[in-house]
């Protein structure tokens, strides 16, 4: 049985993520920011799934500390991580500095999914085939300086979140680069304009349902097509073109190396 991380799983987008896996028959790690919540997914998708191999992990991904916590618990549980989803992800209206001293949109959104796939990466690389899924937005294409990561200067909710799914982009496409030469894949995706959480409260907008949000992820990870896939952008299960900025490789190569800057104690 296959085993994938589902991160950001208790609502929304990730938990229907993780209800279609169980029901695809995969043993489905269903991540929240606390314990409570993670189990209260877990009974949720199993009454929609009785039998479903769930188990729940817990993580703050505003605390760089807890992305840390998080993958030891993943790796203890998921010696050999077959699909890694890094769907969590927030929005603030207004500037919040976590206590790591990052603006919590880009902590939550970019740096958590970046140290805990560092983290993550040897238990993935013992899967025969591994795949690392990045649900990045459309919104990527309005992002600037996807390397600021505390937006001290000119601060909007909007801006903010753009940044951060630009850095997922770029990172994806940096990761991609170093797995060249190994069964891992790394994607990034646009789930669709969804109505979730996020959606209401950070853009006040509704949308289509998260049945279809989760479409994507769910075929990057377990589509055989997409097997040897790797370093590309997908909208609607489709290979599609980032923006000019999410190509550019140059610009992955120093969010890269600012990321690693900035979390250079915990990696």
């Amino acid at each position: 049985m296959k085993t994938v991380l589902v991160t950001g799983a208790t609502d929304g987008i990730g938990l229907e993520t993780a209800r279609q896996l169980a029901a695809r028959g995969l043993r489905v790690l269903v991540h929240g920011r606390s314990a409570e919540k993670a189990a209260a997914a877990c009974r949720d998708i199993a009454r929609c799934q009785p039998g479903a191999s769930l188990e729940a992990v817990a993580g703050d991904f505003a605390r760089m500390a807890e992305v840390v916590a998080l993958a030891r618990e993943v790796a203890a549980k998921a010696p050999a991580l077959d699909v890694l989803i890094n769907n969590a992800g927030v929005q603030m209206k207004t500037r919040q500095v976590t206590a790591d001293g990052f603006e919590t949109t880009m902590a939550v959104n970019h740096l958590a999914p970046f140290l805990l796939t560092h983290h993550l990466l040897d238990a993935v690389k013992r899967a025969p085939a591994g795949r690392i899924v990045v649900v990045a937005s459309m919104t990527h294409a309005g992002g600037t300086d996807p390397d600021d990561f505390v937006r001290a200067r000119g601060y909007s909710g909007y801006g903010a979140y753009a940044a951060s799914k630009l850095a997922n982009v770029l990172f994806t496409l940096a990761l991609a680069r170093r797995l060249a030469g190994t069964p891992v894949t790394a994607n990034s995706l646009h789930p669709g304009v969804i109505a979730t959480k996020l959606l209401r409260t950070g853009f006040g907008l509704g949308g289509a349902p998260v049945e279809q949000g989760a479409r994507t992820s769910v075929y990057l990870a377990t589509a055989p097509e997409v097997a040897k896939v790797t370093g590309r952008y997908f909208v609607d299960a489709r290979e599609a073109a980032p923006s000019r900025e999410g190509r550019d490789v140059a610009l992955a190569e120093r969010v890269w190396d600012a990321s690693a800057g900035a979390l250079a104690a915990l990696l």
